[in-house]
């Protein structure tokens, strides 16, 4: 099943965090992002064009396997992002396109 993951920045500082700390996290979380990717549960990753926040399309068995991975970033974990998680169905407006035409005045 896929999953659009709507990462938001939650209004936290780390007061305590040096800069090489707050680096280090980063690619902890770029680490992990490709290891999630490696395994085929983020499928794209994206930035949003109006704000700096990401967009992640995920495979994953349900719902609670896709929380499970977004719960295993760094950023997540030290509590600075959350996501939204929206599950997504396949498309199946195309049948129309082979349906069976109705004569026209007979509906």
């Amino acid at each position: 099943m896929r999953f659009l993951a709507l990462g938001s920045q939650v209004d936290v500082s780390f007061p305590d965090m040096s800069r090489e700390e707050a680096a280090a996290l980063g690619r902890a979380e770029a680490r992990r992002s490709w290891e999630l990717y490696q395994a085929g549960v983020i499928r794209e990753v994206h930035f949003r064009t109006d704000v700096h926040r990401s967009v992640m399309l995920l495979e994953a068995p349900d719902e609670t396997a896709a929380r499970e991975a977004l719960a295993s970033l760094p950023f997540v974990k030290a509590g600075a992002l959350s996501f939204e998680v929206i599950g997504l169905r396949p498309y199946d407006g195309w049948a129309r396109l082979f349906a069976p035409q109705e004569p026209d005045g007979e509906r």
